[in-house]
């Protein structure tokens, strides 16, 4: 039987009345209703319209329970008016879910490990289709740019409501953007992406549902940053504003009632003192305070939000205000409850996932873990896919390193030449990664764009120890002690401590790495620690070698540019040279001066996100770029190969993923909102 396609302008015409029901379409199975204008998902008059339908919603029976769990929420309304006037419509891949269950993750401690989780219920104004190519609207009902890309208009839902139940409005992404990123009492310096060319932009908000950011410069790439970034583009204007001095005058005294210092107290305790917005609130790890507060963390757009939260673990209930349904009218997400557990072990983790004791796991999953849950896939009633990885592992070289003579020696850049051709990139993909990747150097994008020269990703990456040997040898690192390992050129006995973390690197890599590295003369000491100790060591300068999983693709690059700009990454990545970051961020009254080619990447970086996509000046920047970074080894690439994602066969819904990679959030592009446990 064919589906009539009824209009718009036919649907007004029609009684109410005489409107079928909608139906239950899947990607799967769409029925022959038409796509909208989005993939896999519609705007509610788009769906009726393309449906011949009207849309009835329905929710969660279990939502006021839910609900009474949220510190500071009311009592449940009616669904009416929990949703936005008009929800966005997902379109599940096979099914129409079941409300219910907990899914339970696992994570390596509070600050590690845990995006994999938090991409699981996270929101932002976009977000990249399934296609990773595709950016469609989200937390916003649409968006559109001008010409030449220096005027971006968000439209938001008219009555879409933060998870307490509050407004929604234009007034909390201004509120983000003037009173959070861009004032220095809580952030010291703005965030890049929240910058172009390094000025700020100003945000109009004409009506509650418009949001419109003026831009100095060009900037296409700010839509891929909100649709991939974990710094969500919005925050709770009525719950921090009220601590904020710009926004309400009382608010040390707001502030000094629940016993904090000042306003600006309150704010850190809530928001973190980071963008890093999808983490809990602090609030919920302090029981004692907890009781006498408003509400313990910040209200959320998210599907779930945090109610409970242990050095052990945290817990989440869905979000009753959620904007989102499915093609049946029900309110998602489906999942009523979510359960994370830290663990830090990295055996310990792979027992309980080979135990089937984990719904879905990526992050931190290693390929050389693959064989043990292969063969485990029947008995843990899990499935195991292998997937390419955007980023492969680097190591690069403290060249701001506190001790003079490493710093010369790590500044030099035959020393690193050296240590590139001493690798044996062969030898390290059979072992390490069962011959299932590619020996590569890194050139900074993943995968290379057109512009760039495509031969530099064999550049120093072929194995030559005897090429290194001689550039040590040139540098005048001897062995004057006869122990068999090189001095440095000052005389001082060198030995690397090659400290990493499982969750940035294979050990198996490391250790590889370390023994080609004996060989050529370099001593060098391995240490597992966990990803605070490496984070706090990196960031305090105290690395000897970063190690990390390094590379972003282009259309990320163009909304943040922090892969090229000292110190190379954020604190959750592999970072470098932090004395010259610091040199930069004090305007040039700390720190140390950068190298010349540093500073003019920069500019190159400034200009690849302002030029016409395609143009001379574009390719021009993005080839000196490549050029630059590959050739001067800050970070030295090794294989890049897959890595495993797991999935318990209870979750349904699930898709496999096109890539396993931190570099488009993870689980977002996948819609995890429309899950659900098969019990």
């Amino acid at each position: 039987m064919k589906r009539l396609l009824l209009s718009g302008a036919a649907i007004a015409l029609m009684p109410v009345a005489a409107m079928a029901s909608c139906p239950a379409i899947t990607v799967a199975d769409m029925q022959g209703v038409a796509p909208g204008a989005n993939p896999q998902q519609y705007e509610v008059s788009e769906f009726e319209a393309a449906a011949g339908c009207k849309m009835e919603f329905s929710g969660n029976p279990d939502a006021a329970a839910l609900n009474a769990r949220i510190q500071g929420n009311g009592d449940l309304p009616p669904l009416a008016e929990r949703l936005p006037e008009e929800p966005l419509v997902m379109v599940p891949y096979a099914s129409v879910g079941k409300y219910g269950g907990t899914l339970d993750v696992l994570s390596n401690a509070p600050e590690a490990g845990t995006s994999d989780f938090l991409s699981v219920r996270h929101v932002n104004l976009a977000r990249f289709s399934d296609d990773l190519q595709t950016i469609v609207p989200n937390i916003a009902k649409s968006f559109t740019w001008n010409d030449d890309f220096t005027q971006l208009t968000f439209k938001l839902r008219k009555g879409h409501k933060w998870s307490d139940g509050a407004p929604f409005t234009s007034a909390d992404v201004k509120f983000w953007y003037d009173n959070l990123m861009m004032d220095t009492n809580i952030f010291s310096e703005p965030k890049d992406y929240a910058l172009v060319g390094g000025e700020r932009m100003t945000v109009d908000t004409p009506d509650d549902v418009t949001v419109i950011f003026k831009l100095p410069a060009p900037k296409p790439g700010l839509t891929a940053h909100f649709a991939n970034s974990f710094a969500q583009g919005f925050q709770p204007k009525h719950f921090l504003g009220q601590f904020h001095p710009d926004i309400d005058p009382n608010a040390d005294a707001n502030a000094q009632a629940l016993g904090f210092e000042n306003g600006y107290d309150a704010i850190k305790a809530y928001y973190g003192n980071s963008d890093w917005t999808d983490t809990p609130s602090p609030m919920l790890s302090i029981p004692d305070r907890v009781a006498g507060l408003p509400k313990a963390a910040v209200p959320t757009l998210e599907s779930h939000f945090v109610v409970t939260e242990t050095p052990e673990g945290r817990h989440l209930v869905a979000n009753p205000y959620f904007h989102q349904v499915d093609t049946a009218g029900n309110q998602l997400p489906y999942i009523s409850e979510q359960d994370e557990v830290y663990i830090n072990d990295n055996e310990v983790r792979i027992l309980k996932l080979v135990n089937g004791e984990v719904d879905y796991k990526s992050q931190s999953l290693q390929l050389a873990s693959a064989p043990i849950l292969l063969e485990n896939q029947e008995s843990g009633n899990y499935s195991i896919y292998l997937r390419p990885e955007i980023t492969m592992g680097v190591f690069g070289f403290n060249v701001t390193h506190p001790d003079a003579g490493k710093r010369a020696a790590f500044a030099d850049i035959r020393f690193r030449e050296a240590m590139s051709l001493a690798i044996n990139r062969d030898e390290l993909n059979e072992v390490g990664f069962f011959g299932l990747g590619t020996p590569q150097q890194y050139v900074g994008f993943s995968p290379l764009p057109e512009f760039a020269d495509a031969n530099l990703k064999g550049y120093m990456a072929n194995f030559d120890p005897a090429g290194a040997n001689e550039r040590l040898d040139a540098m005048g690192m001897k062995d004057t002690d006869g122990d068999g390992f090189r001095e440095l050129p000052n005389g001082d006995k060198l030995v690397l401590n090659l400290n990493f973390s499982t969750q940035g690197i294979a050990g198996q890599t490391v250790e590889l790495v370390a023994q080609y590295w004996a060989e050529v003369g370099v001593q060098s000491v391995v240490k597992e620690v966990t990803p605070d100790e490496y984070r706090s060591a990196q960031s305090s300068n105290q690395l000897d070698v970063a190690m990390w999983r390094k590379g972003q693709p282009l259309a990320i690059v163009l909304g943040n540019n922090e892969l090229w700009v000292p110190p190379y990454e954020n604190y959750f990545g592999v970072r470098n040279a932090m004395l010259w970051a610091e040199h930069i961020s004090s305007g040039g009254s700390a720190g140390e001066k950068p190298a010349d080619w540093a500073m003019a990447m920069i500019d190159d970086i400034n200009t690849l996100q302002s030029a016409p996509q395609g143009s001379d000046a574009f390719n021009d920047a993005g080839a000196r770029m490549v050029d630059v970074m590959t050739k001067q080894l800050m970070f030295i690439g090794t294989v890049n190969a897959p890595a495993p994602i797991y999935q318990s066969n209870r979750v349904q819904n699930f898709v496999e993923f096109k890539t396993h990679s931190y570099e488009y959030y993870r689980t977002y592009p996948y819609r995890a909102t429309q899950w659900w446990l098969d019990e």
